[in-house]
């Protein structure tokens, strides 16, 4: 396994871990992040978490994290995964919006992804 990167954006996230593994913290939409994670793969990253884990949908959510590992081509099943991925949230964006939502209702969410997401850095500790 190459370089372990941790793509976020999500605050706490990169408050949590920065100091621990290798993150990029992005200002951005999950679907921008989603397209940042494809440019990735076709650098020749490859997904060590899915896209879409969890039960909160793209479109309900503002916050994702994934995790990826730089290796030595392009892998074809990330690239299916964050390909059919993008789709998805696509779709349920066009379907209903990402509400505006509250500032402590946003810190849920960051604490949801947090959660998620959790188990897997520990692992690559």
């Amino acid at each position: 396994m190459g370089k372990i990167i941790v793509v976020t954006n999500n605050p706490l996230v990169k408050e949590n871990y920065e100091k621990n593994v290798f993150i990029e913290y992005y200002e951005v939409d999950l679907l921008s992040l989603l397209e940042k994670v494809r440019d990735k793969i076709h650098l020749g990253y490859r997904l060590l978490t899915h896209p879409l884990s969890g039960s909160v949908k793209p479109n309900e959510t503002p916050y994702k994290t994934i995790i990826i590992s730089k290796e030595d081509k392009l892998d074809n099943d990330s690239l299916v995964m964050i390909e059919n991925s993008i789709l998805t949230t696509k779709k349920l964006l066009s379907c209903k919006k990402t509400p505006n939502w509250q500032q402590k209702i946003l810190e849920d969410f960051q604490v949801v992804d947090l959660s998620l997401i959790q188990g897997a850095i520990e692992q690559l500790l």
